[in-house]
C-alpha cells in the first residue's frame, strides 16, 4: 500500500482506505496501552493525522507495524507532556497550595509568568525564538519547521533545546 498526501484523488483514497481497515485495531490498541477509551480516540486521531501531514509517498509493506510506531511515538511526547504538567502541578501546588481553586491572584501570577516567559523570548535570536514558537504554538513537527526555516532538523533542535533552557531558568528564579 502506497501513502501520499499529494495532489490528486489515489493519495487521500489510500489514506481513507488505510483508515477504514485499520482505524478499529489501532484504536483497542492504543486502548489497551492507556486504558482509557477517550485518550485512545485522540491519539488515533492524531496518528492519522500525522500521515496525512507527509507529502511524500510511503510504502507500506506492514500498515499495522506502521501505525502502531507512529502512535507508540505519539504516545510518548503525551506522556512527556503529561509529566511536565504534572510536575509542574506539583509544584505549583507545593508552593502555593491548593492547585484546583483559580483565584485572581493566581490568575494575576500566571499573567506575570507569561510575561517573564515572553521576555526571555524576546531576547532569544530570532532562529531560536521563531522555531520555539513554530513547535510550540504552531505545533509544528521538527522537520516541518526544519522545512519551514530552510535549516536542519538538529539545528531546529538545537534551537529548540536552547529556548528551553532559558524558560527553564527563568522558572528557576
Amino acid at each position: 500500500m502506497r501513502i501520499a498526501v499529494e495532489e490528486g484523488a489515489a493519495p487521500r483514497e489510500a489514506l481513507l482506505s488505510l483508515y477504514r481497515d485499520h482505524h478499529r485495531w489501532l484504536h483497542a490498541w492504543i486502548r489497551r496501552k492507556l486504558g482509557c477509551s477517550h485518550r485512545a480516540d485522540d491519539l488515533a486521531h492524531d496518528t492519522f493525522c500525522r500521515l496525512a501531514e507527509h507529502h511524500e509517498c510511503i510504502e507500506l509493506r506492514s500498515p499495522r507495524g506502521f501505525l502502531a510506531t507512529v502512535a507508540r511515538r505519539l504516545l510518548i511526547d503525551d506522556s512527556r507532556r503529561r509529566e511536565i504538567e504534572r510536575t509542574y502541578l506539583e509544584c505549583y501546588a507545593e508552593m502555593h497550595g491548593d492547585v484546583d481553586s483559580l483565584t485572581p491572584e493566581r490568575i494575576a501570577e500566571a499573567a506575570q509568568q507569561l510575561d517573564r516567559i515572553l521576555r526571555v523570548l524576546r531576547h532569544l535570536p530570532t532562529p531560536v525564538r521563531e522555531a520555539f514558537l513554530l513547535r510550540r504554538c504552531e505545533a509544528l513537527t521538527h522537520d516541518q519547521v526544519a522545512e519551514r526555516m530552510g535549516i536542519s532538523v538538529r539545528t531546529v533542535k538545537r534551537h529548540i533545546a536552547l529556548a528551553y533552557q532559558h524558560c527553564y531558568v527563568l522558572a528557576g528564579e
